[in-house]
C-alpha cells in the first residue's frame, strides 16, 4: 500500500495470479492520481521498456490510462488489453471488440462500465450508450444499456430513448430512464420541458403504475402538474425523406434581389440536385454527392438552439450555416495542413471576432458527435459533445462584413464535397427580448434581460426561471420567492418593462436597493400587485399597484385585468420619481417632501436617502412574469424630469 511509482514497476514482473494483477492495478490506479498528465509518466515507461515490454505493460497501463499508453497498446501485440481500461478515453478503441464474438460480452461491459466516467459529459455518455445499445446482442445486455441511458439528461438522449417506449421486453427499464432524464437534477426545479415531453411523460406513468413505488408516481405526477407545456425542440428532420429542407439557391444578400419568378425557378434546379446529392439513409441525412450544394431549411430563423448529431469519414470538412451565413466548422482534426487540429465547433469564418474553437472536443473520425448551438441576435454559443467551445461571440457577415449578420435567415447543413451524415436535428426557437425600438436605440436604452437566461442579474434563480423570453417566478417551498436584482447598480434611470399577473399576485420592483435586507426599507419598492383581489380589500393607499410602499400612494385603475399583459415605466431622477401604467402616470413625487413629511406607513425607511443601487424584482410568494426589460440611464440634473411634469 506504500509502494511509490518505482516500486510497483519493479514487481509488475513478479505478478502472478489475477487477484495479485488486481490489487497491482488498483495500485497503480491510486498512484496516478497525484500525476497531472499522465502521458509525461507513461512515456519514460515505454522508453524503458520499449515493444520487448508490452507483456508487462499491458498489465499496468489499462491502470494508468492516458493517450500515449492507449496507442502503446493498441499498436502492441497484446491490443486486447485495452478491455481492462479504467478511465474512459479507451471506449471508441473499445467498440469493434463488439463485432468479434469472443470478445463481445467483455467489450460490452468495459463500455457499459466507462460510461459512467465523471469525466464524460451528459452528451458524451448519450452518444456512447446509444451506439452501445445498437450493439447490444441479448435482452440482458439491452437493459443494461437502457438502464444507463437514464443518466444522461439531455433532450436528444430522451427522444432517443422514447422510440424504445413500445417494445414490451424493455418497456419498464425505458420508462425508468425516461423518468430519470427528464426530472430535475438533484437541487434543480426544472427538467426536461415541452408539450412533446409532457406526451411521453404520460406514457411512462401509465406503464409504471404497476411497478414504481408511491413517492415515484407521485413526484412524477407532481412535476408533469407544473412542468410547462408549451412548444419547446421541434424535430427539423422525420427520419424518413427530406421534408422540411430544400437546396441552396445563392447566398442571401442575391436572394433578395431575385424576382418571384426568377427565384422560383432557380429554386426548382437547386431542389433537383438536393434529391441528387442528399439522401436519407438508415434514418440518417447523408451527403453522397461529390459538390458543395448546401441543404437549406425551408423555414427561416431568428433566435434559436439548435440540436444536430453529426458524423464525418476521414479529410471530412463540413459545417453548420447559421441564419444563411457560414459556419459552425465541423472537419478532421487530423488536417493539419488546413489547421484543422484546433477542432470543431469554430465560427470559421469570422476575421476581427474569435475564429477558433476553445478547445479540441471532437470524438474520432467515424463517430458522431453532437453540437448544441445557441444564437442570439449576431452572438453564438456552441457546445461540441458537451463541451463549450464557443463562448458568447459575434459571427460576422461574411456575404457583407460591412454589416452585422441577418436578423433571419435559414439553417444550412454545408456539403463540402465529402461523405458526412446528419441525425437527431432539433431546434428550439427562443422568444429573447426584443430588439430595441430605433428610439430607443438613438436614446441610449439597453436590454436588462436578453431574453434567454438570467446573465447580469444575481439572487434567487431558483424560483426566478427563463420561459419564452420572460422572466417567471414561481412561488418556492417556502411560499416565498425571494428577490432577483441587476448585478449593476443604477442611480437616475428610466425603466421600462412589461408584466403578467395571476390572480392574486404580488411582487415589486426594487430600485437603489441593497443585496441583503428588506429593499422596501432599505432601498424603494414599487408595488406589482393584483390590487382587485378579494383577498387585498384591506389595503392600505400606499398599498396599491404602483404605489411607493410605505411612501407615496397612486392613482388607480391604469392596471388591466389579470392575465393580460401590462406596460411600465419607473422614472428615477434625483428626488423625482414617476410610474406610469398603461401609459397612465399613477406617481409623481419629490422624495424631499416625504423626508419633511415622514414616511406615510410611520416606520423608518433609510432607503429614502439612498441615491444609487441594484434593481429587482421582489417576490411574494406568488407567479409574476416580466418580459421586455430595458433601462436608459440618466446623466441629467437631478430634480429635473425628461417629460412632462405634474402633481400626483
Amino acid at each position: 500500500k506504500k509502494a511509490n511509482i518505482n516500486e510497483l514497476v519493479a514487481i509488475t514482473p513478479l505478478v502472478e495470479s489475477e487477484e495479485e494483477l488486481e490489487q497491482l492495478q488498483k495500485a497503480f490506479a491510486a498512484r496516478i492520481q497525484s500525476f497531472e498528465d499522465r502521458d509525461s509518466f507513461t512515456l519514460p515507461l515505454i522508453e524503458t521498456f520499449g515493444g520487448s515490454g508490452s507483456a508487462l505493460l499491458s498489465k499496468i497501463f489499462p491502470a494508468i490510462g492516458g493517450y500515449k499508453a492507449l496507442n502503446y497498446i493498441l499498436e502492441s501485440d497484446v491490443p486486447e488489453a485495452v478491455l481492462d481500461w479504467q478511465s474512459p478515453e479507451a471506449i471508441y478503441s473499445i467498440f469493434p471488440y463488439l463485432e468479434q464474438s469472443q470478445h463481445h460480452t467483455a467489450a460490452f461491459s468495459a463500455i457499459a462500465r466507462l460510461s459512467s466516467s465523471s469525466r464524460l459529459t451528459d452528451e458524451e455518455k448519450s452518444l456512447i450508450l446509444r451506439e452501445l445499445l445498437e450493439n447490444a446482442e441479448t435482452i440482458e445486455e439491452k437493459k443494461q444499456a437502457i438502464r444507463l441511458l437514464g443518466i444522461a439528461k439531455t433532450y436528444t438522449n430522451f427522444q432517443y430513448l422514447s422510440r424504445y417506449l413500445s417494445d414490451s421486453l424493455v418497456q419498464d427499464e425505458v420508462a425508468r430512464s425516461l423518468l430519470n432524464v427528464a426530472l430535475p437534477p438533484s437541487g434543480d426545479l426544472r427538467g426536461l420541458e415541452g408539450y412533446e415531453v409532457f406526451e411521453v411523460l404520460q406514457k411512462v406513468d401509465t406503464i409504471l403504475s404497476n411497478s414504481a413505488d408511491v413517492y415515484t408516481r407521485s413526484f412524477l405526477d407532481n412535476y408533469m402538474e407544473t412542468m410547462s407545456k408549451d412548444t419547446f425542440f421541434v424535430s427539423m428532420f422525420n427520419g424518413h425523406d427530406l421534408d422540411g429542407w430544400q437546396g441552396l439557391v445563392d447566398n442571401p444578400i442575391i436572394r433578395d434581389t431575385l424576382f418571384g419568378f426568377q427565384r422560383r425557378a432557380k429554386q426548382a434546379t437547386a431542389d433537383s440536385l438536393m434529391q441528387i446529392n442528399w439522401k436519407v439513409i438508415d434514418g440518417k441525412i447523408t451527403f453522397v454527392g461529390e459538390g458543395y450544394d448546401n441543404l437549406c431549411s425551408i423555414k427561416d430563423y431568428r433566435d434559436f438552439e439548435l440540436l444536430v448529431d453529426w458524423k464525418i469519414t476521414k479529410d471530412g470538412d463540413s459545417g453548420i450555416y447559421l441564419r444563411g451565413s457560414p459556419q459552425v466548422q465541423i472537419w478532421d482534426t487530423s488536417k493539419v495542413e488546413s489547421g484543422a487540429q484546433v477542432g470543431s465547433g469554430g465560427l470559421y469564418n469570422n476575421q476581427v471576432h474569435e475564429s477558433k474553437p476553445l478547445l479540441v472536443a471532437d470524438n474520432p473520425v467515424g463517430e458522431w458527435n453532437t453540437f448544441r448551438i445557441i444564437m442570439i441576435k449576431d452572438k453564438v454559443t456552441v457546445y461540441l459533445n458537451g463541451h463549450k467551445v464557443t463562448d458568447n461571440t459575434v459571427l460576422e457577415n461574411y456575404w457583407d462584413r460591412t454589416i452585422p449578420i441577418f436578423r433571419e435567415g435559414p439553417i444550412e447543413l454545408q456539403a463540402h464535397g465529402t461523405d458526412l451524415q446528419f441525425r437527431n436535428i432539433y431546434v428550439k426557437e427562443i422568444h429573447s427580448a426584443p430588439d430595441l425600438s430605433g428610439l430607443e436605440a438613438r436614446e441610449g436604452y439597453d436590454l436588462l434581460f436578453n431574453g434567454v437566461n438570467l446573465d447580469g442579474w444575481v439572487g434567487n434563480k431558483d424560483d426566478y426561471v427563463v420561459e419564452n423570453g420572460q422572466i417567471v417566478v414561481f412561488p418556492g417551498a417556502s411560499g416565498s420567492s425571494g428577490n432577483l436584482y441587476t448585478k449593476k447598480e443604477y442611480t437616475d434611470f428610466r425603466l421600462r418593462f412589461e408584466f403578467q399577473l395571476t390572480p392574486g399576485a404580488n411582487n415589486g420592483v426594487g430600485i437603489h436597493a441593497p443585496l441583503q435586507g428588506d429593499a422596501a426599507y432599505l432601498g424603494k419598492e414599487i408595488q406589482i400587485i393584483d390590487d382587485s383581489a378579494s383577498i387585498y380589500a384591506d389595503l392600505k393607499p400606499y398599498q396599491y399597484h404602483g404605489s411607493i410602499y410605505g411612501l407615496v400612494p397612486a392613482r388607480r385603475g391604469a392596471l388591466k385585468p389579470v392575465g393580460e399583459w401590462n406596460t411600465e415605466e419607473i422614472n428615477v431622477n434625483g428626488d423625482y420619481i414617476s410610474v406610469t401604467v398603461n401609459d397612465q402616470r399613477t406617481v409623481y413625487i419629490d422624495l424631499k417632501r416625504i423626508r419633511l413629511e415622514g414616511p406615510m406607513d410611520g416606520k423608518d425607511h433609510p432607503g429614502l436617502d439612498r441615491i444609487t443601487g441594484h434593481i429587482g424584482f421582489l417576490g411574494h410568494g406568488s407567479e409574476v412574469r416580466f418580459r421586455n426589460i430595458r433601462i436608459l440611464e440618466l446623466n441629467q440634473p437631478a430634480g429635473v424630469e425628461t417629460d412632462d411634469q405634474g402633481e400626483n
